[in-house]
């Protein structure tokens, strides 16, 4: 991405839907400007979110179960089957312009997917792809999905990883292709950070997609 720069928003804890708000604002900037990129990272509250793949069997939980668990059910545009997003877990809405360099789909995939197993090797987690899947696997199980959408060659949705994660709301669906999942603090056994986790992220994205530019933002800029 050379030439171009790389705002990050740091949001901590959004509804969902509002999250969807703030990508389509920002998605409509990046097409109308095509000059700075975004990165939104947040953490939601309790929700499944159902994509283009799903079926109709993805959430086992019925109505009254998922208000007893405090979670909220939506249907999105993104790829992917039905997943869980949650306390615990770094949420990446990359809002960017992939034109003209980067007009490649599965390239795309394949690069946040680098993104986060760049970030597990900082803290010494082996983490990997699997051929025809989509996220970031460990010997334990999968500790990020992904499910992107692109609008004339603008990118939403993103990356879900798994940081300290309560992995048991992952019961009450069929996740993805039904792999068994996981979380950065089940794999090294102690506490760890959203914040500290974001440092890394920011870093191995502004590398991976080779921004040169930086500016970082806590929160929305005025008027959102």
């Amino acid at each position: 991405m050379t030439g171009r720069s790389l705002e990050v928003l740091k949001l901590g804890r959004v509804g969902y839907k509002d999250a969807l708000d703030i990508q389509a604002r920002l998605e409509a900037e990046v097409i109308a400007e095509r000059k700075a990129d975004r990165l939104v990272l947040l953490e939601h509250p309790h929700t499944f979110t159902i994509g283009r793949r799903a079926t109709n069997d993805g959430v086992l939980a019925t109505a009254e179960i998922l208000r007893k668990i405090g979670v909220e059910v939506f249907e999105t545009n993104r790829g992917g089957r039905v997943t869980y997003h949650g306390i615990g877990q770094l949420v990446g809405y990359p809002i960017i312009s992939l034109s003209p360099d980067r007009e490649d789909v599965h390239k795309y995939v394949r690069d946040l997917e680098e993104v986060l197993i760049r970030t597990m090797a900082d803290y010494g987690i082996e983490a990997f792809r699997i051929e025809g899947l989509t996220g970031v696997h460990t010997a334990q199980g999968k500790v990020a999905a992904i499910g992107v959408h692109i609008k004339r060659w603008v990118t939403t949705h993103g990356f879900a990883l798994n940081v300290s994660t309560d992995l048991s709301y992952y019961n009450w669906i069929i996740a993805c292709e039904g792999e068994p999942v996981t979380s950065m603090e089940e794999l090294l056994g102690r506490d760890i950070t959203l914040a500290e986790v974001e440092e890394r992220i920011e870093e191995r994205f502004r590398e991976v997609f080779e921004y040169t530019a930086k500016e970082t933002a806590a929160a929305l800029p005025a008027g959102s």
